[in-house]
């Protein structure tokens, strides 16, 4: 007998889970709404080669679950949801398979707006836009948000500058070893802005050319990639791939705090209680790297307003976040709980208030 959808350890009472198949165009997606109550669900889609269906059912499950927890936090009139689209983004995509796509998203009406993620460009997007107006991430029209990661990036910086107040009691970053992970989309935006507040950069990625690029303009030390968690730094910022705070990478950090760009960071909840216990300050990665679904947001407002892309609403909301940021420290010293908790207590209080429901005093916000 195999498991069912809600028998998986990843079902978590998602309001949805649409699975998705157009025989013309071999199209197969799961979309997975997991919670509308603070508004439409919003987040990417993300096109893999996934090994098999319930790989793609556990991978959009967490993930919608997780743009729940992000838009909560982030304080959006948003909720949660994701897709996957199973195939080979680097052979199988067509414009047809993205109206296929759309068409398949318009079907539930708005509850869901899709965008860019792993595997998925803004010209895919702009195909799905064709057939429905769910969709966003777009680079032209007034309401039009384009890149996400200069948002993204200066949330993280801000973060890192709210993390040096408490720790080395600074203003700015003079006299700190930045170990940067990752100087793709967001960290190369990142990284200028880290070396230009006097920051001291230890940089490594998978890109030698952009590597060297980045490091001559920060004068940044550059490493192999493995070597990134042995350097002698104050704070270290994943910036690429999730899951890097690990049981074989713990022992290696000798930092102070963990403030980086990447998603799902802590390979297990676990690994957030011992870097708590070992007095690691992690800044929890979704609050840290809300700026870019802020500027999504920022383009939802504008369509369902008939307005244009407003920066100072995105710069209000990049503020709130980082109060919240400052909310999620504070109690965590206070309660003496671990961030990633704390952060996630004050997700669902906001959910739960949002659905009328008194929330649980333990984890009220």
């Amino acid at each position: 007998m195999g498991m069912t959808l809600f028998d998986s350890p990843s079902f978590a009472n998602h309001e949805g889970v649409h699975a998705v198949f157009d025989e013309k165009t071999g199209l197969r997606a799961i979309i997975a709404v997991h919670s509308t109550a603070r508004g439409p669900a919003v987040g990417g889609t993300r096109m893999w080669n996934y090994g098999s269906s319930a790989e793609a059912l556990e991978d959009v499950l967490r993930l919608s679950k997780g743009m729940s927890y992000k838009n909560a936090v982030a304080d959006l009139e948003m909720g949660g949801g994701k897709s996957v689209i199973i195939g080979d983004s680097r052979t199988q995509k067509t414009p047809e398979l993205f109206h296929a796509f759309g068409k398949a998203v318009d079907t539930l009406g708005g509850i869901y707006y899709a965008a860019e993620d792993v595997g998925v460009s803004v010209a895919d997007i702009a195909e799905a836009r064709k057939v429905t107006p769910y969709v966003l991430g777009l680079s032209d029209g007034p309401e039009a948000s384009g890149d996400p990661s200069p948002v993204t990036a200066e949330g993280v910086f801000r973060s890192t500058l709210t993390v040096a107040r408490r720790l080395w009691k600074q203003d700015d970053l003079t006299g700190l070893t930045i170990a940067l992970q990752g100087i793709g989309h967001v960290g190369g935006y990142l990284a200028d802005k880290l070396h230009a507040a006097g920051a001291k950069l230890v940089m490594t990625d998978v890109n030698t050319a952009l590597l060297s690029e980045v490091a001559a303009r920060t004068g940044a030390e550059i490493v192999a990639p493995d070597a990134i968690y042995d350097v002698k730094a104050d704070i270290y910022a994943p910036c690429a791939l999730g899951a890097t705070l690990n049981p074989q990478t713990l022992d290696r950090l000798t930092v102070k705090a963990v403030v980086g760009a990447a998603n799902n960071q802590l390979a297990t909840p676990d690994i957030g209680h011992k870097l708590f216990e070992r007095g690691v300050l992690y800044a929890p990665d979704y609050v840290v790297n809300g700026g870019g679904i802020i500027n999504v947001a920022s383009e939802m407002k504008a369509r369902q307003t008939g307005g244009a892309y407003d920066p100072q609403w995105v710069e209000g909301k990049l503020s709130r976040l980082m109060e919240t940021l400052e909310e999620v420290l504070d109690r965590s010293a206070a309660e003496k709980r671990p961030t990633h908790e704390i952060a996630d207590a004050i997700a669902e209080a906001r959910i739960n208030a949002a659905r009328g429901h008194k929330p649980d005093h333990r984890k009220a916000a």
